[in-house]
């Protein structure tokens, strides 16, 4: 019976490793920057990793008030595109934790 015990707080303490470099991980994912892009750097969009849009530049020579369809688009594309390489790097950083866990 104090053997299960042993290994349940041997577990409990791996677990609360587990965490704590999870929270670590995720805090340093938080502070990193993400540069979406249209194309030809027509447009960026800058997020942080908790996927707050923190600037966007439109290049100047793209705006034509004859053709904001255009323009839209182009900052969906880097909009978009920035919160795909978030999602990439979460899952590249965060997903390692996941493995092997039930339902994942």
């Amino acid at each position: 019976m104090m053997r299960g015990m042993g290994n349940m707080q041997g577990m409990m303490k791996q677990v609360q490793k587990m965490q704590k470099e999870m929270e670590q991980a995720q805090a340093a994912l938080n502070e990193k920057e993400f540069v979406g892009e249209a194309t030809n750097q027509l447009v960026t969009a800058v997020f942080s990793g908790d996927k707050r849009l923190k600037d966007i530049t439109i290049k100047e020579e793209i705006v034509d008030a004859e053709d904001v369809e255009m323009l839209q688009d182009l900052v969906l594309m880097a909009v978009n595109d920035g919160l795909v390489k978030i999602e990439k790097e979460t899952e590249a950083t965060m997903g390692k934790y996941a493995k092997g866990l039930p339902g994942f």
